[in-house]
């Protein structure tokens, strides 16, 4: 798991500050869409070949002062994530186009952001990076956002403690590193109820999608 999991809530970001960490979080997405094949991100950001696959920061940064100026790899397109029914990048679709739980019943409980699916799997060529989470259910009625590879028991791959965020007027926040999920891998983005409501929680992880350009999506 990372250690470096902490939430910045955006009335404590500049626009320069999100647009930058965002830019960073599709660096990052990009980088991985290289490793993983989707696309042809060398012919897009000529240079990037001769920094060695290891040196993960180098690529990142380079990718990054070649996209910030606004110009995208034509070989990568990127959204959102689409969870709905028979508009899905999942192999299995969700009971619902919105990100929601299933009702909150038990104090302590994980449950899952997509609904209907506690273990999602990524369609091949779509690969995503979570990078921010906001809650638009009051009271908060969640405590952690945990981040698993390998399914709804799997291992850890990073937690954020949501209730560093309770007292602010917006729960909106940016985390303090992306999450990435490649193609075909199977994962699970959980929250732990703090109150045993009976209601679905509405918590919308945020989200860049890749996948290669011209695919068909709904």
């Amino acid at each position: 798991m990372s250690q470096r999991n902490y939430l910045v809530n955006v009335a404590d970001l500049s626009l320069s500050d999100k647009r930058e960490y965002k830019m960073r979080a599709l660096a990052a997405g990009l980088e991985r869409c290289e490793v993983k094949g989707i696309g042809n991100l060398h012919a897009d950001i000529p240079g990037l070949e001769g920094i060695p696959s290891g040196a993960f920061s180098r690529r990142v940064q380079f990718i990054y002062d070649n996209i910030k100026g606004g110009k995208f790899p034509e070989s990568i397109d990127q959204r959102e994530l689409v969870t709905g029914p028979a508009r899905t990048d999942f192999v299995a679709a969700t009971a619902l186009d919105t990100m929601v739980t299933a009702p909150l019943a038990v104090i302590g409980q994980p449950y899952s952001c997509f609904q209907g699916v506690a273990a999602p799997q990524l369609l091949i060529n779509r690969l995503v990076v979570f990078w921010g989470v906001a809650v638009n259910t009051v009271p908060l009625p969640v405590s952690w956002l945990i981040f698993r590879t390998g399914g709804a028991l799997g291992n850890v791959e990073a937690m954020f403690n949501l209730q560093t965020q309770e007292t602010r007027l917006e729960f909106d926040a940016f985390m303090s590193e992306p999450v990435v999920y490649d193609p075909q891998e199977v994962f699970a983005v959980q929250v732990l109820a703090s109150i045993a409501t009976g209601a679905a929680a509405q918590v919308h992880v945020h989200n860049f999608l890749f996948g290669p350009a011209g695919q068909t999506v709904l």
